[in-house]
């Protein structure tokens, strides 16, 4: 017999798939619903309306919705996102060799947000209304106000144009260094792997800079969220009883105030990355990074359906196993979750 705790997880897994169908659906329309025509930017400008029309039916535009639909089902049953227009690819090709750019880019930044705005939300929560409070709530109002582009060029401008500390912003590697063998397809691991030490550091140089762009922005719903959920931990009863039991500041406030804080906190982890991966597009462009961000507006511009389905479904996917990993995480913390399930 299955235990309340994976019952909870297959349970939110079933929710899921009315959802994933739901984005489906809306991503098929709304496609469609987008200005101009991807036969006419596939025949190319010299081709006359005879040949658009023969591209439109080789392509099955010609077919009602409808049935658009219903071929488009059949396909992802069998795993077949489509063919790209722009890239002449396989879609899910695509997908899979753009992705671990996106991941390793939205990975760093979020560790380097992480290291950052939990320590400062747990310093704010303790000194309210102080220097430290302010000083937080002036920095994380900073990272979230200054658009990412904005950012990005800023920190090019200062740390490669006039200081000459950070590598040329032109993607995951210099013209210097090969990518190292794919494994994992994050060139420092991948690297680190292969004992090729001189290419991780080039490759964690240049992820350096868009993540720390990226980590400015995300600093604010982490920090807050620290902040607010330890105050609220802090007033509690359970800690005034600690406290009253003789027990250190340090494990108060790290094991039980701390503890039962990072609960919304790992929500609030779950959401920024499912936010992050999807809309780190400018960071991208700024840095010529080749991840799927910038891959979705190329597809966009042209009309490109296939890809641009594909970039939504597999956002969509990947949102749906942050929040499926989140309640696993969930239910080993606090095991309130499986009994009350």
């Amino acid at each position: 017999m299955l235990g309340s705790r994976t019952k909870t997880v297959l349970q939110r897994l079933w929710q899921a798939l009315p959802v994933l169908f739901g984005v489906i659906v809306v991503t098929f329309l709304l496609t469609r619903a987008l200005p101009g025509d991807p036969a006419v930017y596939f025949a190319g400008p010299a081709a006359d309306a005879n040949s658009i029309a023969e591209i439109r039916k080789s392509l099955g535009l010609d077919l009602p919705l409808p049935q658009q639909f219903l071929i488009y089902l059949g396909d992802l049953s069998r795993g077949d996102l489509g063919q790209s227009l722009s890239t002449g690819q396989p879609v899910l090709t695509d997908l899979t060799t753009r992705l671990p750019a996106s991941l390793e880019l939205t990975f760093a930044a979020l560790f380097l947000s992480t290291m950052i705005a939990i320590p400062m939300g747990i310093l704010a929560a303790l000194n309210p209304g102080r220097l430290v409070d302010h000083a937080c709530r002036l920095l994380v109002t900073m990272g979230v106000s200054l658009p990412t582009f904005f950012t990005g060029l800023v920190l090019v401008f200062f740390f490669y144009y006039l200081l000459g500390w950070a590598p040329s912003p032109i993607g995951r590697l210099d013209f210097a260094y090969l990518p190292p063998p794919h494994v994992t397809g994050f060139f420092t691991i991948d690297a680190m792997l292969v004992g090729d030490l001189e290419t991780a550091w080039a490759a964690a140089a240049q992820v350096f800079m868009p993540a720390v762009t990226l980590a400015l922005f995300t600093l604010a719903p982490i920090a807050r969220m620290t902040r607010a959920a330890m105050i609220q931990a802090l007033s509690s009863e359970y800690i005034r009883t600690a406290r009253a039991a003789g027990l250190s500041s340090r494990k108060v406030i790290l094991t039980y105030a701390l503890g039962n804080a990072m609960l919304p906190v790992i929500t609030t982890l779950g959401m920024v990355f499912s936010f992050t991966l999807g809309a780190n597009v400018l960071v991208e462009k700024v840095f010529a990074w080749p991840g799927i961000g910038s891959y979705a507006v190329e597809a966009l511009v042209v009309s490109d359906y296939a890809a641009v389905q594909g970039f939504v479904l597999s956002m969509a996917i990947l949102f749906v196993l942050v929040n499926l990993l989140v309640d696993v995480i969930y239910t080993l913390i606090d095991p309130r979750v499986g009994s009350e399930a």
